[in-house]
């Protein structure tokens, strides 16, 4: 690994917030000469070469993106990605290439990745004209032949550091980012159990009423999740508890822990000015407010430790675990949040906080916990976010997007559920229910289904068996995640991350590592069955332990595929 500083870079950049950063520079065989530099009034632009047979991947969350070969993406924060344009509400400024190298660009800036779908002037050779297009596919195809390069621009900044970090695959690569960051999260082995996340609206008699259920109906639910309607304000928020639904809200929690279960706690960081907190972190806030609360600046240890003043008290309470909810953005349902333009008190503008609000909200929530550990959720996550217990989210819901984001997750040093709600059948319900047991963390977040998802659909012996498999996969996560504190290995990553030198697994987004030992091949909802591909070695069928040979074939069932290295 080594680290390039070009030109003068800013001040507030994600190492600085880094507490665990951890650079160890070494020798690298990179071309360093080969890359180029140049400030405009645009900000940073690099170039770097970009081989023939060269394929990219990571920037963070991509749910409509995996190989990011001839694309263009801008790592911008968006809550809800509707193309694969690079907005997401975990951008992470970091590529790793299938020629043994990965670069992270140190900064909290909207950059901009072209990867090799467009050359310099100087680059274009005169060749014979190409057949004429007949359709509009033949038209806008990226076309990839011939050496080309990566551009890199990066607004404003008038310099930038990178990280260049070489490995035998991207795994390695991948493990030396995260290891940069501080190495992979602590986990307690009851935050792998599943979550049971309820309805907004329900009072605490309800939420009694539920649990209770799940211990008589042997559903095994280790966490009980409570939304929104447990404030008296949610947005903003006023972080007390509504003594209408929750008249002994203490009592409840208390009832809950004693039935075995932990408890979250849902919330946002926008503070309602009739939240006991407000007054106080006005002064440490930015200058727009968003739902009418203010926006803490969590670059300010002051923030962090008024802020966590109402989380300790919850804590103290029996509360272990947080969603940390709507600290990304969206341009695409309502622009409700904080403009580019704000200013906040620690001299970031809204385009860097934009970039760095999940990973200081997640600090501060750490020292609200004090050691106490979690396996929490958090709507945005960027660079150097590998040490953070929380997995991401997403209020999209297409099943093959949560699929390509359980492979894409862990290129980028960060954690992602492709969580379960409402479904229209019991085929779909069960369809995301067995990709969701094979993931980081298994929730099912009904927060607005008045009822159990699984009711309607008859369906809840299959529902426990799932949720019984999950169990039984919790030591084998849980060692998963000692390799990701200890090595940065990721406990879930795509085929192409171990499998680096196997062409055949570039473009396989739905497949994908689990716990080292697994290939986990999911069903997406509406179809019976797919191809799966098997790297070369000896393989057996998790579930019947019987031989699979490598290579391609057809599965048709009504689970789910998964099989086991022998």
């Amino acid at each position: 690994m080594k680290k390039i500083r070009f030109g003068e870079p800013e001040r507030l950049v994600p190492s600085l917030f880094c507490k665990n950063f951890n650079y160890t520079e070494s020798q690298i065989s990179y071309p360093i000469e080969k890359i180029e530099y140049s400030v405009s009034a645009r900000g940073t632009r690099l170039t770097l070469p970009l081989a023939e047979d060269e394929q990219i991947y990571g920037l963070g969350l991509q749910l409509k993106q995996f190989n990011h070969r001839c694309k263009k993406l801008t790592c911008r924060v968006n809550a809800d990605p509707v193309s694969a344009s690079g907005d997401s509400h975990a951008p992470v400024p970091f590529f790793v290439s299938t020629k043994g190298y990965g670069i992270y660009i140190d900064t909290a800036r909207y950059a901009e990745f072209y990867f090799g779908s467009s050359k310099l002037l100087s680059q274009i050779v005169k060749k014979s004209s190409a057949a004429i297009c007949t359709t509009t596919e033949e038209l806008y195809a990226a076309h990839a032949a011939g050496t080309s390069n990566i551009n890199i621009q990066i607004p404003i900044c008038q310099g930038v550091d990178i990280y260049i970090i070489e490995g035998k695959t991207i795994t390695d690569i991948v493990a030396q980012y995260n290891m940069l960051a501080g190495g992979g999260c602590d986990v307690p082995a009851w935050g792998l159990e599943p979550i049971y996340r309820c309805y907004t609206k329900f009072s605490q008699d309800k939420i009694l009423e539920f649990a209770k259920h799940f211990k008589e109906k042997a559903i095994p639910i280790g966490i009980i999740g409570l939304e929104p309607g447990w404030q008296t304000r949610t947005y903003s928020c006023s972080y007390l508890w509504d003594t209408g639904r929750y008249p002994n809200h203490t009592e409840m929690v208390k009832k809950l822990r004693e039935m075995g279960y932990h408890v979250n706690l849902w919330e946002h960081a926008f503070a309602h000015p009739e939240s006991p907190v407000y007054d106080a972190l006005v002064p440490y806030s930015g200058n727009y407010a968003v739902w009418n609360g203010c926006v803490p600046d969590f670059a300010l240890p002051e923030a962090r430790a008024i802020f966590a003043a109402h989380q300790k008290t919850l804590i103290a309470e029996g509360v272990d675990g947080f969603k940390l909810d709507e600290c990304d953005s969206s341009d695409y349902t309502g622009g409700w949040s904080f403009p580019n333009m704000a200013e906040f008190p620690s001299g970031m503008d809204g385009e860097q906080y934009h970039s760095m609000f999940g990973t200081l909200y997640m600090q501060t929530m750490l020292e609200a916990l004090n050691g106490l550990p979690t396996l929490s959720e958090v709507r945005n996550a960027g660079a150097l976010a590998a040490s953070y217990p929380f997995v991401l989210y997403s209020d999209l819901y297409d099943h093959k997007d949560f699929i390509r984001g359980t492979a894409n997750a862990g290129f980028s040093g960060i954690l992602w559920t492709p969580e379960v709600r409402d479904a229209q059948s019991k085929e779909e319900l069960l369809r995301r229910l067995q990709s969701n047991v094979f993931s980081v963390q298994c929730l099912i977040n009904a927060w607005y289904v008045d009822g159990m998802p699984w009711t309607e659909f008859d369906c809840e012996d299959e529902v426990r068996e799932l949720l019984k498999l999950r169990y039984q996969l919790i030591p084998m996560l849980l060692q998963a995640f000692k390799q990701y504190k200890e090595k940065g290995i990721p406990p879930v990553r795509a085929l192409v991350s171990d499998y680096t030198d196997d062409p055949n697994v570039y473009n396989i987004d739905d497949q994908y590592v689990f716990c080292d030992q697994l290939v986990v091949a999911p069903i997406a909802a509406g179809e019976t069955g797919r191809d799966v591909y098997l790297p070369a070695g000896e393989w057996v069928d998790f579930f019947t332990k019987e031989p699979v040979q490598s290579g391609t074939f057809h599965v048709e069932t009504d689970f789910i595929p998964v099989y086991e290295k022998a």
